[in-house]
């Protein structure tokens, strides 16, 4: 191997076990996601829920009509 590959090659792992010991020390701090993740699913569906739920008692449609025998041809002139 060329020295200077090898020394490109030093560079890099060391550079990548500096940064795996820098985060392996470092005190986890929750993010957003971590408080706050499972009462935001939550909510957004229980909202989804009550808005679809509204909407589908507020529109009085008959499902599974069929307009079979209903729909009765008018008189041709």
């Amino acid at each position: 191997m060329f020295p200077v590959a090898r020394a490109a090659q030093s560079l890099v792992a060391r550079g990548i076990q500096h940064t795996a010991v820098r985060g392996a020390h470092r005190k986890h701090e929750p993010t957003f996601h971590d408080k706050y993740g499972t009462m935001v699913l939550l909510g957004g569906a229980s909202m989804f829920t009550a808005v679809w739920g509204y909407v589908f008692t507020t529109l009085n449609v008959e499902w599974g009509i069929s307009p079979v025998g209903r729909v009765t041809p008018s008189e041709w002139r």
